[in-house]
């Protein structure tokens, strides 16, 4: 198995971003988990499948092949890279996140990806479940306001003009469903290093995040 490093955190703590920049920094392959739910998510509606149907949903995800190189996701070997990150994949990405028998799907695809490679991945439970002995272990976290300020400038740049108040509203049942999940809720991990990110810049952040794995891999090198 290669280096892996996990970064978990709540919705709009920055770590897709941050997990990119510290995968680039240390020649890494980065792997967007969060992608492959939207992904499969996305797929099943396009299919027409019933959202409530976890049978079909779980057949769904066993028989997708899932690729991810950069910042480009293949399904079936169709590039759906864009169409993954509109509101109504949002909106539905609980119907295949909260099901554990989707998750553990999922989850056997993560690991598959993260065959002998040196890896960063990031999302909710990638140091508590999908990769429970990674070699270094974050998690990023900022106050739900910071988030929701974080979460609206993104928005905004990509040209959506969505109010603080609703982006906070939704960030905050986002996050009372990532808590209450049987399967991969969110948490940090016993070992995790936990970071708190809210007087910091994303640049400061990286630099955090790569002092933290520069401690990891010095008690790694230890006899």
């Amino acid at each position: 198995m290669g280096m892996i490093v996990t970064i978990d955190g709540p919705a709009g703590a920055g770590k897709s971003s941050i997990a990119r920049d510290v995968a680039a920094e240390l020649d890494y392959s980065f792997l967007d988990t969060g992608a492959m739910y939207r992904a499969i998510t996305y797929g099943a509606m396009q299919k027409g499948i019933d959202l409530n149907d976890v049978g079909t949903l779980v057949e769904f995800a066993e028989a997708a092949h899932l690729t991810w190189c950069d910042d480009r996701i293949d399904l079936d070997d169709n590039d759906i890279s864009v169409e993954i990150r509109t509101p109504q994949v949002t909106s539905n990405i609980r119907y295949i996140a909260d099901p554990p028998e989707i998750r553990n799907c999922l989850m056997r695809q993560q690991r598959r990806i993260a065959q002998g490679r040196d890896l960063v991945t990031e999302g909710r439970d990638q140091g508590t479940e999908v990769f429970p002995d990674a070699h270094c272990k974050v998690f990023l976290t900022a106050s739900p306001e910071e988030r929701a300020r974080r979460r609206q400038s993104q928005l905004q740049a990509s040209g959506r003009q969505v109010s603080f108040e609703e982006v906070l509203m939704a960030q905050n049942q986002r996050d009372l469903e990532d808590r209450m999940r049987p399967v991969g809720r969110l948490r940090a991990a016993p070992d995790a290093i936990v970071i708190q990110t809210d007087a910091m810049g994303p640049e400061q952040v990286k630099q955090a995040v790569l002092l933290a794995v520069q401690s990891c891999l010095e008690k790694q090198a230890k006899p």
